[in-house]
């Protein structure tokens, strides 16, 4: 079951190519172990409090007895006031009775740190072990300028398969629940605000593709920017797709957050081999999809992330069309250098080019920005998370007039 939930939400073809080279995924623990997504804790009865957006604690709290004051006590506990706890014992202001019923109902941690790597730029990749034992990677971003980002996963693996990125070759294990989700960001201010001061930013750019998981996602950037919880600005969150089309139109109705859509190509050719979610939501519907929906948010702008790859979609006339693709979407263009990794086929655009690249594109009116990769000694930049395993999603054939450049 699974699977074939998986498998329904992908592009065309890849239900049989994804039954041969994941088969094995039968062999998997069941679904209920596997893949947390009620308000318990796998394995325990215990209530998983980050499960829960506001209304929803507030409703548990008063359901066990209690008045809703002490769910907004709680809830600041859980996410404001610097506290972020993780125990019973860093609940404090609350009453003994009150901490007494959370320590035999409720469990306030979903996450375990497995192992913190260091980069030469300070970028920190978080393991995270997760309740059945999977891991998974947050990567926490300083800046110099006072902006500090945190960039979370939304799933273990990815069905998508794009073809530049690591993570694509695990294929999907699981969906994180709300709270995997969410305690990637409290686990962040935990460990480095003493450091790096605030975490002012969240990307939705980890593992996974955020929208096959829409439901919590978009219930945990909620809790993000909570007014009294996290408080992250709904600008400075980023939710990341492939695009998925049905999914984007969601997200876009129902969240104030901001937007990335991850375009890598300008001709269907390209971006269905290197993203085969476009053989389901082409470019002609996606982009079309974002012109009409977004005559509908004011002052609201959409992140254009472009992985530059040699010799694929480096070229001039990418640029051009690249203009033509963006005009009439208020829009933002990140121009991403490629960041290599084992068994991959492609190779990163020379940064002249890439500069060059991006005078088209101003000169042009757009705006545009050359994105550094930050953590790539320590395979914490984009596209170079996960851990594969021995079984791989499958790599797709490599159209004949650029079988040369790769």
């Amino acid at each position: 079951m699974a699977l074939l939930r998986w498998t329904l939400s992908s592009p065309p073809g890849f239900f049989s190519l994804h039954r041969r080279c994941f088969s094995s995924t039968l062999r998997r623990p069941p679904l209920a172990s596997a893949q947390p997504c009620g308000s318990e804790n796998p394995g325990s009865s215990k209530v998983l409090l980050k499960e829960m957006d506001f209304p929803e604690l507030e409703k548990w709290v008063q359901s066990q007895g209690y008045r809703s004051g002490q769910a907004m006590m709680l809830w600041k506990c859980l996410y404001g006031n610097n506290i972020w706890a993780h125990s019973d014992d860093e609940l404090a202001g609350l009453n003994k009775e009150f901490r007494k019923m959370l320590s035999d109902n409720a469990s306030l941690k979903s996450l375990i740190v497995k192992d913190i790597r260091e980069s030469s730029d300070g970028t920190r990749k978080i393991l995270f072990t997760l309740g059945d034992g999977m891991v998974i990677e947050t990567v926490v971003i300083p800046c110099s300028r006072g902006r500090t980002t945190v960039c979370v996963s939304s799933q273990v693996g990815c069905a998508m398969n794009c073809q530049f990125c690591y993570t694509g070759r695990m294929g999907l294990r699981r969906h994180l629940s709300t709270a995997e989700i969410v305690e990637q960001a409290v686990f962040a201010r935990r460990l480095f605000t003493s450091e790096f001061g605030s975490i002012t930013n969240v990307v939705f750019m980890g593992m996974g593709e955020p929208f096959h998981n829409i439901e919590n996602v978009i219930k945990a950037a909620s809790i993000m920017v909570d007014e009294q919880g996290l408080q992250f600005s709904p600008r400075k969150v980023t939710v990341s797709t492939s695009g998925l089309v049905p999914q984007l139109k969601r997200f876009l109705h129902e969240s104030n957050c901001s937007l990335a859509v991850s375009l890598n190509a300008t001709t269907d050719e390209v971006r269905n081999w290197i993203m085969p979610i476009n053989r389901k939501y082409n470019l002609g519907l996606l982009l079309g999809t974002l012109r009409e929906e977004l005559r509908f948010k004011h002052r609201y702008k959409v992140l254009f992330e472009y992985v530059m790859l040699a010799g694929i979609n480096d070229s001039f006339d990418d640029a051009k069309r690249l203009i033509e693709l963006v005009r009439g979407i208020p829009c933002k263009i990140n121009l991403i250098s490629f960041n290599p990794h084992s068994g991959s086929l492609f190779k990163p655009t020379p940064e002249e080019k890439m500069i060059e690249f991006r005078n088209i594109l101003a000169e042009a009116g757009c705006v545009v920005f050359l994105r550094p990769s930050r953590g790539d000694d320590k395979m914490a930049a984009c596209g170079q998370l996960g851990e594969p395993g021995d079984i791989q999603a499958p790599i797709l054939r490599v159209p004949e007039q650029f079988q040369m450049a790769v």
